[in-house]
């Protein structure tokens, strides 16, 4: 049988070692930085990301060529649940969105000129990107709205537009911008082409980082007028914007994914401890029918999550189409973090609704993962279209369910 869901023994020393430094090294100094003081949280990622390089632990999801590990998206998948067990994790491995999807996106379609320019320095950890795509004024789920144009003018681009919620404009030295270039495309996903921006640049204007649920957030919103950009910089071909971006936003949405099961894990966790310390109205709040039934739907969504995300990654590495299983999968455990954490925080009652714990903020950053990267809705509209699409071709639905041997 080919279906065989252990790992390597040398992928589980992995495991053991990305668990162990977040333990020892992550967790210990995220608890000495500032968060509200740039510098501290600057100097505690440096320390962090030191040791992770020097423990072999660096640049996961990049080939060695590169200065990664080299893992596959079932291997990475392991990887940055673990690495998400703790805030800066993911940071400190140097496989944090948006670098994580950028660095994809260069490496597949970058000149060697921009992957030595841009790609290098961002693997070595010595740059940071961010990623110009939505805009406040269209529905960011539909890039063929996109109304920031870039006009040719020999070989120099003019570009005029409004972006937000672009995350980690403030610390990116360089920004990847959509912006669009064709006025009568051959059809609506061949308007757009995609520029690389060095920051700062004259014409980029990074009026505000947006207050959100959760406070500074780290997404800027940015007015660019009259910005220019020679055509040396525009990264792929003319028309090519969209591609880019659904190939760069595929494996990055499962990414998040990846993220998510290990914050949902860490609730869960913190769930049963509280349950079983508990004391209340005669026994544990574990030997209640009511909590129980909220641990058990929580470890089922969590089971289903893990599987959803091992089947996807599985699909990526073996070059198969991975979009409606990973448009399922993003849609299931975006909603199951928030209803983990939920019940998390009402098995601690007014503890979890307080900042002593992490629960509280983490439902406040686990709330915009139903929207991010493609509303709710959105995907449930691909995958019913893509369950409609296949019983009418085969009059089953055994693609659109994942193609399983079951």
């Amino acid at each position: 049988m080919a279906i065989d869901f252990s790992f390597p023994e040398e992928v589980e020393v992995i495991r053991t070692s990305i668990r162990n430094f977040i333990k020892e090294v992550v967790k210990p100094i995220e608890e000495e930085m500032d968060e509200n003081d740039r510098q501290s949280v600057r100097d505690g990622v440096i320390k962090m990301r030191t040791q992770a390089y020097e423990r072999g632990l660096w640049l996961p999801h990049m080939p060695e060529e590169w200065g990664g590990m080299g893992l596959g998206h079932v291997e990475l998948a392991m990887i940055s649940a673990e690495a998400a067990r703790s805030r800066y994790g993911p940071f400190a491995i140097n496989c944090q969105a948006p670098d994580e999807g950028n660095m994809h996106t260069l490496m597949k379609w970058g000149t060697d000129e921009q992957k030595d320019t841009y790609l290098r320095p961002m693997c070595e950890g010595r740059k940071f990107s961010c990623f110009a795509m939505t805009e406040p004024d269209v529905a960011g789920s539909d890039p063929t709205l996109i109304s920031t144009t870039a006009k040719l003018d020999g070989d120099m681009w003019t570009i005029n537009g409004h972006k937000w919620f672009i995350s980690g404009a403030r610390r990116a030295d360089f920004a990847i911008l959509i912006a669009r270039t064709e006025d009568n495309p051959h059809i609506p996903q061949a308007a757009n082409t995609a520029f690389i921006v060095d920051l700062p640049s004259e014409g980029w204007n990074d009026v505000r980082e947006i207050d959100t649920m959760h406070g500074s957030s780290g997404h800027s919103e940015i007015v660019i007028e009259n910005l220019k950009v020679p055509d040396n910089r525009r990264l792929g071909g003319r028309g090519d914007g969209h591609r880019l971006g659904q190939s760069r936003l595929g494996p990055a949405r499962l990414a998040h994914c990846m993220r998510w099961i290990g914050q949902a894990e860490i609730a869960l966790e913190m769930m049963v401890d509280r349950s079983t310390k508990r004391f209340s109205h005669g026994s544990f709040l574990s030997e209640k029918q009511g909590i129980q039934w909220m641990i058990a739907d929580s470890t089922v969504e969590l089971y289903q999550s893990k599987l959803m995300v091992l089947h996807a990654a599985y699909k990526i590495d073996n070059g198969e189409d991975f979009r409606s299983e990973v448009s399922m999968a993003k849609h299931f455990i975006a909603n199951s973090l928030n209803r983990i954490i939920d019940r998390a925080i009402q098995v601690h009652g007014a503890l979890g609704y307080s900042h002593d714990t992490p629960l509280a903020h983490m439902a406040l950053q686990a709330r915009w993962a139903r929207f991010a990267d493609g509303a709710d809705q959105i995907h449930q509209m691909r995958i019913a279209e893509r369950a409609i699409k296949s019983f009418k071709e085969s009059g089953s639905l055994h693609a659109a369910l994942g193609g399983l041997p079951v």
